[in-house]
């Protein structure tokens, strides 16, 4: 082992040599792992617990330590570093408050099924249950929203489970995976011994299915007359949209997407119909539920797409292809179960596909021509459409603008709220992990430390975070760590004074009675408050206001071009309400428009 000192300021020749007999402590041993697993950045806050790692990391040359300027922060980049990469994120924090600060991005990172390893140090073996300073059971804590946990209680186990932690985070399903690490076992020396591999008993995640139950699905599709295709974030996470794409071209079935998988197949293709669900396009949310076959690939049915589960696509023949077993029947009983890898199940039914030839295949798309025909009819008279005005900057049209100035080639990430879906609606997206949102979670403070996250991971992209006033705020701390580290995401703010989408439903359900939901001053309505261009002014970073539509153009121009962290306030009307938009519990002949 050689462990040497990163080069900085203080001491740019300093290297530790190994010693003589090869023991190093349980944090040197642990950073030397995360070298060995490929982990070029961590997001880490230091601590009493978790000091004695961070003097290991000032010794890697291999692993870029960012400080975040709030463990929440650090996990919510870290989530965004791996859902623009496809890598493991990682992410650490001290016991106790540093612990249970990264509980909210351990839960979004298992909903959404994002590969994460969060490091915590804990108080040492000796302390633990007798309520020490800054002691917290995080592993009992988290044990609902992690794939696996580890505390570690002896030191020769910290090669075997950072090992297993890597594996386990990546594979199969991806999830986050927490490894606890009591600071007496950092401080211990001892010889490592690496594995070579690794053998978890029960755990099985690579599941190819047979080739006789796609045969079975592709009778279905040559008999189905309206097909369509429901994709999720599992296409995304097993990097098959390749092998999606070649799908569609050999049987031609329109495609709708969820929030998670959007980009997974490009919006601009003509048998995208963009994305379902709540605020999903009526003519995606009419094509699933009335089609007479149902490819559900990657996707776990939940209730912002589904509506009623028992409505859903109910008088249609579905298919589910996904590779977590407990996820078949769980929300919507299906005919046909295929438990796959999704770049694996794709793939081989393309083959087989092009082994039957394309004349039986395209034989019977003019089957389709009704079907299409029907889709056609429900875009014309359903398109996503806004009321545009001379100078009131409408938010759609934010993102709209976006879209025209970028071609689309940005990496967008969202806070949570009425920003979130103009976002997902009025921007085209046409590559995977382009589009970084806490879809399950819904955790408002995520776009902007995701963004920063996603530049680390892409810096040669652009990375913009859509945010709303309350969301932004919630992580603006954030800022520092970008102006620091020198991290150019920028953010543009839909900024409308209000908690947006609880206004909208204040509005659709409760008479318009506002209950706690105006972020701005109550002695003066009228005052723009918080300043945020004085908060970023603050923080070392650009910022701009806009209030006139003339001035939008110039100014989302300014900020693309910014070689910097940029922000970018918008200030937007709170009456708009993102539309269309299923009630809660409703089915999508619920569906409101206007």
């Amino acid at each position: 082992m050689n462990f040497c000192v990163s080069h900085d300021a203080s001491n740019k020749s300093a290297c530790k040599s190994p010693s003589p007999n090869g023991e190093a402590n349980g944090a040197e041993i642990l950073v030397d792992c995360l070298e060995k697993e490929g982990v070029e950045v961590i997001f880490a806050y230091p601590g009493g617990a978790s000091m004695v790692i961070h003097q290991a990391l000032t010794q890697s040359r291999k692993i870029r330590v960012v400080l975040p300027r709030h463990e929440q922060g650090g996990i919510f980049a870290a989530e965004g570093y791996a859902r623009a990469s496809g890598r493991v994120g990682v992410c650490m924090a001290t016991s106790g408050p540093g612990a249970t600060n990264l509980v909210t991005g351990i839960a979004d990172a298992f909903m959404d099924s994002i590969p994460l390893v969060a490091i915590t140090g804990q108080v040492p073996q000796s302390m633990i249950g007798r309520g020490a300073f800054q002691e917290t059971d995080i592993v009992g804590m988290t044990l609902p929203v992690v794939k696996h946990s580890y505390l570690l209680c002896d030191i020769q186990d910290i090669p075997r489970v950072v090992k297993e932690a890597f594996y386990i985070a990546q594979s199969g399903r991806p999830g986050p995976v927490l490894i606890d690490i009591p600071k007496n076992i950092q401080t211990q020396r001892v010889s490592p011994k690496h594995p070579e591999e690794i053998h978890l008993r029960g755990y099985n995640p690579i599941t190819q299915i047979e080739d006789q139950v796609l045969y079975r699905v592709i009778q279905l599709i040559e008999k189905a007359q309206c097909p369509m295709i429901y994709c999720g974030g599992g296409v995304v996470s097993s990097n098959a949209s390749q092998e999606l794409f070649e799908f569609v071209e050999r049987t031609q079935i329109p495609v709708a997407t969820t929030l998670m998988g959007i980009g997974c197949f490009p919006e601009t293709h003509p048998l995208s119909l963009k994305w379902l669900g709540m605020h999903g396009t009526v003519y995606a949310n009419n094509a699933v539920n009335e089609a007479d076959l149902l490819l559900a690939i990657g996707v776990r049915f939940d209730d912002r797409v589904t509506g009623k589960f028992e409505e859903f696509c109910k008088h249609g023949t579905i298919v589910h292809v996904d590779i977590d077993r407990s996820e078949i029947n769980k929300n919507r009983t299906v005919q046909v179960a295929v438990l796959s890898d999704l770049k694996y199940a794709l793939s081989r039914t393309n083959h087989l596909l092009s082994q039957m030839g394309r004349s039986r295949i395209t034989k019977g798309f003019d089957r389709f021509t009704q079907w299409y025909e029907r889709i056609g009819a429900w875009k014309k008279q359903h398109p996503l459409a806004f009321k545009d005005t001379d100078d009131l900057i409408q938010p759609q049209y934010v993102i709209r603008l976006l879209d025209e100035l970028t071609c689309g080639e940005v990496i967008l990430t969202t806070g949570v709220g009425q920003h979130q879906m103009w976002a997902a609606q009025y921007y085209q997206f046409t590559h995977p992990r382009t589009f970084l949102t806490s879809a399950g979670l819904g955790a408002m403070g995520f776009g902007y430390p995701a963004a920063m996250g996603a530049k680390i991971a892409c810096p040669d992209k652009q990375v913009i975070d859509i945010d709303g006033d309350g969301s932004v705020l919630m992580n603006i701390q954030e800022l520092a760590t970008a102006h620091i580290e020198g991290i150019a995401a920028k953010i543009i703010i839909l900024n409308n004074q209000h908690l947006g989408m609880v206004v909208q439903w204040e509005d659709r359900f409760h008479s318009s009675n506002r209950a706690h939901t105006f972020l701005g001053d109550p002695r003066d309505p009228e005052r723009i408050y918080p300043d945020y261009v004085t908060i970023c002014k603050g923080f070392g970073v650009q910022a701009e206001r806009v209030c006139h539509k003339r001035d939008l153009c110039a100014a989302i121009q300014r900020l693309l071009d910014s070689k910097e962290a940029y922000v970018l306030d918008v200030m937007v009307p709170y009456t708009e309400h993102v539309l269309p938009m299923i009630p809660a519990g409703m089915t999508y002949k619920d569906v409101l428009t206007e």
